[in-house]
């Protein structure tokens, strides 16, 4: 193609034509064939003169008695003239003296080409120069959490990662790796240990054995579940931890690291013990500690009514509501809820596959809800104010 043009498509078709022909046959067979079809100024010559079209590559191979190929036509042009260009070469059934078929296989658009190469050419540049440069920022960020909760230590034969405070901390947590341990240390928890793993190593029961208190602080997604069950069966364990849904530890921030760690060890500063680990796996104080117990009918009733929805929200982020006779009056997904509930009464019970905040309990008792149930309990400021707040775990259905 001369210089002025740009390639912008590669219009590709195939041809079989019942005889032996040279390549020399086929240009010019597209040529004349197509030539008067969709006016002079569509004509094949007239394009490539104005560098529209660039070189037409033609490719052969040959049968005893059949000639088939490839054809690719560079051009500048507009999607439309490609499409009516390849379907004026598709109407071509004469090769010389004998038929032929022409058959369009694709249109490449090389500019998407240039720009896959283009974004993977500059991931390559980035992962290269990020190894390589280091901002002043990021280095005062790593002095500020190192100066606050030190460096990543090593501990026992295995050498598994962690954090300085479980050499004297009267409690420990057990997180799943070494990134687990850093994100903890930005909020300001020191005495963090990873199994690295499901393979319970010797050093960690030890290390569990030795202290009075372990919380174990996992994944929220399901090889998190697989690995804390693994780890119950090998050691004790007196508190139980989450991150959310679909979330691992590492990605947590800082203020959710807290949110979810700071009742616990506010329970272990003040001697509780771990009786009350099912609420601290919910990530809040003891919700009877701030209301009034809730009829002990309707927590059974509740726990009935969960128990035939879980199955059917477990893993969706939906919630679903019902009414005093367990009619179901709607199911959304959780981002919506609160919205829904700001126009809906009548509701006594409400599941959801997702955490039990402030703002969701807001809305209930907006709406008249009487019973929730969810996977976890974030904090709460008010206990609940009369509905009965309860986690599957809590019911006895995770």
């Amino acid at each position: 193609m001369p210089q002025s043009g740009i390639v912008k498509y590669h219009v590709k078709l195939s041809y079989n034509v019942d005889g032996l022909v040279e390549r020399a046959d086929l240009i010019g067979a597209i040529f004349g064939q197509t030539e008067g079809l969709l006016g002079p100024e569509m004509n094949l010559n007239e394009l490539q003169r104005v560098s529209k079209i660039g070189r037409i590559e033609v490719t052969t191979r040959s049968t005893t008695n059949a000639t088939l190929g490839d054809v690719v036509i560079p051009m500048s042009t507009d999607i439309d003239t490609c499409a009516l260009i390849a379907a004026a070469i598709e109407s071509i059934d004469k090769v010389g003296p004998f038929d032929c078929k022409f058959h369009l296989e694709a249109i490449d658009d090389v500019r998407a080409a240039k720009k896959d190469d283009i974004v993977r050419r500059a991931k390559e540049i980035k992962q290269k120069w990020a190894t390589k440069t280091v901002s002043e920022g990021d280095t005062m960020l790593k002095d500020i959490h190192e100066g606050s909760g030190g460096k990543v230590q090593a501990y026992g034969n295995s050498k598994l990662p962690c954090g300085s405070g479980i050499h004297n901390s009267p409690w420990i947590i057990l997180v799943e790796g070494r990134a687990d341990i850093i994100n903890l240390m930005r909020a300001g928890y020191n005495n963090a240990i990873a199994i690295q793993g499901a393979r319970i190593d010797e050093s960690i029961k030890d290390l569990c054995r030795s202290k009075k208190t372990t919380v174990a602080f996992m994944d929220g997604d399901r090889a998190g579940g697989f690995i804390l069950r693994e780890l119950k069966s090998m050691v004790r364990v007196d508190y139980e931890l989450r991150a959310d849904p679909g979330i691992e530890v590492e990605e947590l921030t800082p203020q959710r690291v807290s949110e979810l760690l700071d009742p616990v060890a506010e329970e272990i500063k003040k001697g509780k013990p771990p009786a009350s680990q099912e609420k601290a796996a919910a990530a809040q104080p003891p919700a009877g500690a701030a209301e009034a117990a809730p009829a002990e009918e309707d927590a059974k009733m509740l726990a009935a009514v969960a128990s035939r929805a879980y199955s059917s929200l477990n893993e969706t982020l939906e919630a679903m509501a019902l009414d005093a006779e367990e009619k179901e009056l709607f199911r959304v997904p959780i981002s919506e809820l609160v919205k829904k509930l700001s126009t809906q009464s009548g509701i006594k019970y409400l599941v959801l596959d997702g955490i039990i905040t402030q703002r969701l309990l807001d809305g209930a008792r907006g709406a008249g809800v009487k019973c929730v149930a969810g996977h976890r309990i974030a904090r709460i400021s008010d206990g609940g104010d009369g509905i009965v707040i309860k986690t599957f775990r809590d019911l006895g259905i995770n």
